[in-house]
């Protein structure tokens, strides 16, 4: 399959890369391309400010997550139809897993798919040393998929002297440069940026930043660098393939979505459809209990912490969710969600407020970041089954009394590890994070007890 695309990388992390993504994104759209977005790893918030720029559901890419095989098969998948995929990386571009390699990477991502990588750089309070920062990392791997440069934070009177420079000496292309746009910038909180619908006048910022880049980039000549990109493999990973044959699961399954809970993989959302789910979304927060004819039940992560007095002060929803459960509703929880289920959570403040009940523990803010990263998980049973290892992502400021012990959580490259995960006929919840294309046998699993539930009335 033939998707032009390029890949947005930096130095490191808190170099623009989400503000300068979304406002190439909004360039192309006013050029009447339809772009494509993609984010790095497993990140839930920078999506939701491309999402919100493009009209349409940004994906990630994570070669922890899933094999390359699979990463090119979403990519291909995702990006039919449009006219180019723009691919924002994450944190620097060869940190990767366990710090000390380039796996699950910016880089890994450009390596996997093939795409010609153009590195953000920072030019704040340098010069001439921005040559030799490019040059290191043109050189620190054999090909590093570099193909261009944009200097953010730049001066219109150096970036004729320095694009000269860098392309005559280092022979890499200058695809242009932001200067200080203070007016457009996106402030961050404890699990990363502030969600799109709490930034006042997104959509202006967005609009004037991309006036800005159709004036100071070279957008042509990003097309046409995208254009060079490889044809993408064709065909369904095998693993994929045995659970789509397996049959439909002609199921509905709540998901809840609202201020509360927000961090869903559309991928995940997409992977149950296609396995014959119908997906109805509810808010925990703004409605009195649950959908009616469900079978299954999802409850992501997300802020519940900024919310536990809401939460707690609608308790025909807390007593509809833990009857549901008592009666054998199947459902998967993550981190949010999981705090969610316990007896009791702790909000920002201090104080503690009643929740669903369905767990025993008490969930409570540690003032730091409790695990952060990447884990396997391994050992444990899923709605009655042995689906393997699964792929899983940790990112919390806050812990509980019971983290279960169904699984054992295995940090990559480390010795590291730690029990965790509740694992119930009816239920599996903990915080780690889950990419269901990662291991598709786990949504198969979900969606087979949910078929079993209907089937019994």
């Amino acid at each position: 399959m033939r998707l032009p695309r390029i890949l947005l990388a930096a130095g490191a992390s808190g170099s623009g890369k989400t503000l300068i993504t979304c406002g190439l994104l909004e360039a192309l759209k006013r050029r009447g391309l339809t772009p494509a977005a993609f984010k790095c790893g497993p990140d839930y918030i920078d999506p939701m400010f491309h999402t919100k720029v493009l009209g349409i559901k940004s994906r990630n890419l994570d070669t922890f997550f899933a094999d390359r095989e699979t990463v090119n098969y979403l990519l291909a998948q995702n990006g039919a139809g449009s006219s180019l995929a723009v691919m924002e990386g994450v944190m620097g571009y060869y940190d990767g897993v366990g710090g000390i390699s380039t796996w699950a990477g910016a880089y890994d991502l450009a390596d996997a798919t093939g795409t010609p990588a153009v590195l953000l750089v920072n030019s704040k309070g340098m010069s001439l040393s921005l040559a030799a920062y490019i040059k290191g990392f043109l050189e620190y791997k054999a090909d590093s998929h570099i193909r261009g440069v944009i200097f953010n934070r730049m001066s219109p009177m150096l970036y004729p002297r320095m694009k000269k420079l860098v392309e005559e000496e280092l022979g890499v292309t200058c695809y242009g440069y932001v200067p200080e746009v203070k007016d457009c910038l996106l402030e961050s909180r404890h699990l990363g940026l502030v969600l799109p619908q709490e930034v006042e006048d997104l959509k202006g910022r967005v609009e004037r930043l991309a006036r800005i880049l159709e004036e100071s980039l070279d957008l042509e000549g990003l097309i046409r660098l995208a254009e060079t990109a490889p044809e993408l493999p064709e065909g369904c990973p095998q693993r994929l393939d045995s659970v789509l044959k397996d049959g439909a699961y002609p199921v509905r399954v709540a998901v809840a979505r609202d201020e509360a809970f927000c961090f869903l993989y559309e991928d995940n959302l997409q992977l149950l459809r296609r396995l014959g789910a119908s997906l109805v979304e509810f808010s925990p927060l703004h409605q009195k209990k649950l959908p009616e004819n469900i079978q299954g039940l999802l409850l992501p992560g997300g802020y519940p912490e900024l919310y536990a007095r809401q939460l707690s002060e609608n308790s025909s929803m807390r007593e509809s969710l833990r009857r549901a459960l008592e009666e054998g509703l199947v459902c998967l929880a993550e981190c949010g969600g999981f705090l969610y289920l316990q007896q009791s959570l702790e909000d920002m403040e201090g104080r503690e407020w009643p929740m669903v009940g369905a767990l025993g523990g008490r969930g409570y803010y540690t003032g730091k970041l409790s695990r952060f990263g990447y884990l396997t998980l391994k050992g444990g049973m899923a709605f009655g089954q042995s689906v393997g290892e699964l792929p899983a992502h940790e990112f919390h400021y806050y812990d509980t009394t019971e983290n279960g012990g169904s699984f054992r959580g295995e940090k990559p490259l480390s010795r590291r590890g730690w029990d965790c995960m509740v694992s119930r006929e009816n239920l599996l919840a903990g915080f780690p994070h889950l990419y269901y294309y990662g291991n598709p046998r786990l949504a198969g699993a979900f969606l087979k007890k949910c078929r079993e539930r209907k089937e019994r009335g």
